[in-house]
Formats: C-alpha cells, sequence, structure tokens
C-alpha cells in the first residue's frame, strides 16, 4: 500500500508537537536562584532494617502531600509536603488543567513555599530529620480544576512530585457541593483504615472536600502513624482538600502535636494564638464550618471562654444558609459511661439559639445520629427539627453503645464514612460502610427558616457488638 503524503506530513507534524511538549515538560523548569540539588544517598543507612523505613523517613522525593481548604476556597488553597534536609527551599507549580499536557507550554505559574527544618523522636522511634513546606496558592478562578506539583525548584524530576489535580470550590452560593465526613481512624491506619477513605474516593469521586473528626492517629507524634495515615490516603489527599479537627490522641499533657501545624496549613482565623489551626471557621458557598477545639475546650477553661466568646460572634454574624460544626468530643456521648457534660451545658445553648443544622463528632468509636428533641419517636418526617448530631467512627477500634432517645440511629462494630451534599434547600446525608452500604441516611430541607428533617434509615437491623462478638 502506497503512503499518503498527507499522513506522512500529519504523523510528522504530530511527532514534532510531541517532541516538543516532552522537550517542554522536562527543561521549561527554572532553578528559581537555586543550584540543584546533586544525586546522594540517605542518611538513614543503619535504619535500612526498620520495616516502616520508607513510612518514617524522607527523601529528596516529596511525600507527605498534602491539600488543605483555606477560608476563602473559592479562590486558594493550601498544600503541604515533607523532604529530607538536603531540600532546603520549597515550590508549587501550578496551572490550569487542560484536556493535555498543553499546560506545560504555556501559564505555569510558581509559587514559593515556607520551609521549615524539624527534627522530633517519639519513644518508640529513631530521630527523624525533616524539612516541611506549605504553601499558601492564591488568586485562583472559582470552580476552576487546576493542576500542580510540588517540588525544590530544580530541573531534577526525582525531586518533584507528580502532577496533581484539584478544583476551586464555586462561588455561586447554591451550587451544590459534597463532602466525607471520618470519625476516628486512630487505629491500625494502613492495614484497616486504608479501604474506607479508598472506597469512599471509589464510590464518590466527585467530592470537594474531606473532613477528619479528630484522632486521626492513636500517638500524636508517632512519625510512623502519621507516615501510616498519609500512605492511606495516597494521592487522595493531594487531590481532594482536608480540613481537621485535632482529638486528644492528638494531644498528650495539654500539649498539640508537633507535628499538627507542620503537616496541615488550616485558617488562622480563630479566637486566639493557642488554639491557632484547630479552631477556625470557613465559608465553603453556602456552608459555614466551624472547627472547635474540644481538647483545649475541655482542659483548659480560658481556652473554653474564648471558643465560647468567638463561636457566639461567628454564629451572631453568620450570613450563610447552612451551618455545620465539628469538633472531636460529641455533646451528647454514645458509648457507655460517657457524658461531656460541661460541653454540652455550654455549647449547646449557642447552637439552639442559632440554629446551627449539623454537628459532626468522634471520640467514641461507635455510630449514632439524632437530635435532642427526638425523645424516641422514631418519626419518618419531623417539622421544625433542632440540630442535627453524629458521632462516627471510621477506624478499627470498637467500643459499645448505650441506646439513648435522641438517637434516629446507632451502630456498633462497624467502620463507616458518611457523603454528605449540600445543596439550596436540602441537606443530604448518608452513611456508609467500607463495602458501601448504606447504613444510615437523611435528609434536611430548609425552607423560610424553618427545618424538616425526613428520616431515610434503611430496612436493616441495628449492628451490635454483642451480635458479633460473644462473650466468653
Amino acid at each position: 500500500m502506497k503512503s499518503n503524503p498527507m499522513n506522512v506530513r500529519f504523523f510528522s507534524g504530530v511527532g514534532s508537537l510531541i517532541a516538543l511538549l516532552l522537550a517542554s515538560f522536562l527543561n521549561h523548569d527554572t532553578a528559581y536562584g537555586q543550584t540543584p540539588v546533586a544525586e546522594g544517598h540517605s542518611h538513614y543507612h543503619s535504619h535500612d532494617s526498620i520495616v516502616s523505613h520508607k513510612l518514617l523517613f524522607p527523601s529528596k522525593t516529596p511525600d507527605r502531600i498534602i491539600a488543605n481548604l483555606t477560608a476563602d476556597p473559592a479562590h486558594s488553597f493550601a498544600v503541604n509536603w515533607r523532604t529530607d534536609q538536603q531540600i532546603a527551599t520549597g515550590y508549587v507549580e501550578i496551572a490550569e488543567a487542560t484536556d493535555g499536557p498543553g499546560f506545560l507550554l504555556s501559564g505555569i505559574r510558581h509559587v514559593k513555599a515556607v520551609s521549615e527544618r524539624f527534627e522530633n523522636q517519639n519513644s518508640r522511634e529513631p530521630l527523624v530529620k525533616a524539612v516541611f513546606h506549605s504553601a499558601v496558592v492564591s488568586g485562583l478562578q472559582p470552580n476552576t480544576t487546576y493542576v500542580y506539583r510540588v517540588g525544590d525548584g530544580s530541573k531534577a524530576l526525582g525531586t518533584w512530585s507528580e502532577w496533581f489535580q484539584t478544583t476551586t470550590a464555586s462561588d455561586t452560593a447554591d451550587e451544590p457541593f459534597s463532602f466525607i465526613y471520618f470519625g476516628d481512624a486512630q487505629n491500625n491506619v494502613k492495614s484497616m483504615w486504608s479501604r474506607v477513605i479508598r472506597n469512599s474516593y471509589r464510590q464518590f469521586p466527585e467530592v470537594d472536600f474531606m473532613l477528619h473528626a479528630g484522632d486521626l492517629i492513636n500517638d500524636r507524634d508517632a512519625n510512623v502513624e502519621w507516615g501510616e495515615w498519609f500512605y492511606a490516603g495516597s494521592f487522595i489527599h493531594a487531590t481532594i482538600p482536608s480540613i481537621m479537627t485535632p482529638g486528644n490522641h492528638e494531644y498528650r499533657d495539654g500539649v498539640l502535636s508537633s507535628l499538627w501545624k507542620p503537616q496541615f496549613t488550616l485558617p488562622e482565623n480563630g479566637p486566639t494564638t493557642a488554639v491557632k489551626e484547630t479552631c477556625y471557621a470557613i465559608d465553603y458557598q453556602n456552608l459555614k464550618m466551624i472547627s472547635l477545639d474540644a481538647v483545649a475546650f475541655d482542659e483548659y477553661e480560658e481556652s473554653r471562654e474564648v471558643q465560647v466568646k468567638w463561636l457566639d460572634s461567628i454564629l451572631r454574624n453568620n450570613t450563610k444558609k447552612w451551618t455545620a460544626i465539628t469538633l472531636h468530643y460529641p455533646i451528647f456521648s454514645t458509648a457507655k459511661g460517657r457524658d461531656n457534660k460541661v460541653l454540652r451545658e455550654t455549647l449547646k445553648p449557642l447552637l439552639d439559639t442559632y440554629k446551627v443544622d449539623l454537628v459532626l463528632q468522634g471520640h467514641d468509636h461507635t455510630y449514632s445520629r439524632g437530635f435532642a428533641e427526638n425523645e424516641g419517636k422514631g418519626l419518618t418526617v419531623v417539622n421544625d427539627v433542632g440540630t442535627m448530631y453524629a458521632v462516627s467512627v471510621s477506624g478499627p477500634k470498637m467500643y459499645e453503645s448505650k441506646d439513648q432517645d435522641w438517637m434516629v440511629r446507632r451502630g456498633e462494630f462497624t467502620q463507616l464514612f458518611q457523603i454528605i451534599t449540600v445543596s439550596e434547600d436540602t441537606i443530604t446525608y448518608g452513611a456508609y460502610t467500607p463495602i458501601g452500604t448504606l447504613y444510615d441516611a437523611f435528609e434536611l430541607v430548609k425552607k423560610n427558616g424553618k427545618r424538616q428533617l425526613i428520616n431515610k434509615v434503611p430496612d436493616s437491623p441495628v449492628r451490635l457488638r454483642k451480635d458479633f462478638i460473644k462473650e466468653e
């Protein structure tokens, strides 16, 4: 068969374009005033025998990459990552996503990170030396998908991450959006929590952010545990922005994990420096999302007073239609023998006065969802309903619960994640197991300032620990 001259010219042109794009990809970087780092070896030869070596120690290649929401998620996002101490500086490269590699040809922005040398040693681990890099990428367009990568600014591909995609929030208030809410991951994070976060993403890949209600790990400064948490989420952490509120396992003796602020960049609009990046507020379209530092609230009277005063101000001046609060300790505890009475007596009057819609909590390692006025009625439709409270657990550590009137649905011995979708007049909530089984569901409909609850609890039995583990 004779070749067609038009085809020859076409494929020749395609080959030239591919060559140009590859050359651009390999060489478009400038060193940003930094000399490329020479190839070297790990400083951790003596620890090569450690089973979790790769989870524990950093290298020149960025790891533990995570995107966080800012206070203005329609126009910015934050990103953090870690390297070894041979990498002194960090940069974010970002561009609007394209259908192919065309974003490499022009329009790439370079954002310099704040880089912090850091060392820590947990009592059961060797010393870990790292540099944590953090950047806030601002000036973005709403509801736009961007590609970004993080690295040291050199031309060496080995010191850069892959390109990730992430999408900013819409600037249209009533545009629907969704987020995933996780209760405590805490234990066996790599082996048993990983399937929860991964299946949540597989089942609902279009979510806009993730919320972690505390106790992300068990031991606040254990680098292996944090390594497992980042490993479990992998690229999801870098693609779907997260927010998190600290639990008691992020604290010890009243002191927050030294890794919290280096690893995450969260809003700094809280009431005091002491709870900076643990107590904060975010406006996400038509939702006011508030994180309270329940541990500082519980342990320090001064923190309790400033957080209550701040929360009252935030709620009093709130212009968003929907309001959600996340904190680690439940307003209504579910586990046997637990009761956060001071927390409830202090906060619930504010939640009632300002008609907060959702309170998303962890800590009790069981599941329950309901509202204070339920009184065991079990109605499918409830008019003028009060605040909805949820307590959930995503990791494998399990407690028993106590059946209470406020609960519409409860469960034990079940790992769960919750998908919450916010639209103009409705919040839709679904609690799912790691294999995708719907365990609980409801809708909140708000019109003319009145909330209607529509319970959609599946016709399945309540899961209780005693049905799986027989007492001897």
